[in-house]
């Protein structure tokens, strides 16, 4: 039997978008502030207390939307918190979601049809990410949807990772400090997306813009703004993909060489 041939892919921000940001978040704040009948930003604590899990390295509890807003019902002396995944489930339609470039099924298909099997790799917990993946048609290309809450681990820890049997062969993301971090912590090729890239790095290799003044100082910014806290004036090597692309339709030509 032929050992399969990995690549995983984040979601959010790397293929789709989701609703969170701007329909679930807003409701919520909607709901409790009419159960309080008062404006209450619970949003912004709710994020506060995804951000000091992180920062404490809980990363499947930083992601347990549920939780947190269990959490922030008793400290409001609120009673029976309502189920996020409802709110996800009725949002998830576009235009309130969609895929951020046109051609990513073919361009997943392809890599299917080349032998790669397809994961996706999420901190998002499968009940927020499936109805969007679904509601988008890309849920059933992927063999693995590896999550938080299903594998006990959340990026940048490699242990996210270790249900996958086979050899990954990329991990393709739009994040320094989540995706790159893993690739490079699980010793695998990270493949960063920038659909913003200039025209002047796009004119060149994926493999050569992480080489290029332009592209080292692009990823120098890239990283201090994920990390407003940085001190460093270079690019710390576990946050250094091994290139940058702009397109899903470049991740071929990259794996086919490897």
């Amino acid at each position: 039997m032929n050992e399969k041939r990995w690549i995983t892919f984040d979601l959010d921000g790397t293929l789709m978008q989701n609703p969170f940001g701007a329909w679930v978040f807003p409701e919520i704040a909607e709901a409790v502030s009419g159960r309080l009948g008062r404006h209450h930003d619970v949003v912004a604590e709710m994020v506060a207390e995804h951000e000091a899990r992180m920062g404490s390295g809980r990363y499947v509890e930083a992601y347990d939307w549920d939780d947190i807003l269990r959490g922030r019902f008793r400290e409001l002396g609120l009673s029976d918190p309502f189920e996020i995944e409802g709110v996800v489930r009725k949002h998830s339609v576009y235009p309130k979601v969609r895929l951020l470039e046109g051609g990513i099924q073919e361009a997943l298909t392809k890599l299917c049809d080349r032998g790669y099997s397809l994961a996706a790799v999420t901190n998002g917990f499968y009940k927020f990410q499936a109805p969007v993946m679904e509601a988008l048609g890309i849920l059933d290309l992927f063999e693995e949807v590896v999550t938080p809450e299903r594998a006990g681990a959340g990026k940048p820890d490699p242990a996210i990772l270790r249900q996958l049997d086979g050899r990954i062969v990329a991990h393709v993301g739009d994040r320094l400090d989540h995706d790159v971090q893993l690739a490079n912590r699980s010793r695998i090729a990270g493949l960063l997306i920038d659909r913003n890239l200039p025209e002047e790095l796009k004119a060149i290799s994926p493999d050569r813009r992480v080489q290029d003044p332009r592209g080292i100082r692009l990823l120098l910014n890239k990283g201090k703004r994920e990390d407003k806290k940085a001190a460093w004036n270079v690019l710390p090597n576990e946050l250094l993909p091994a290139a940058m692309i702009h397109s899903v339709h470049e991740i071929q030509g990259i794996v086919d060489a490897m």
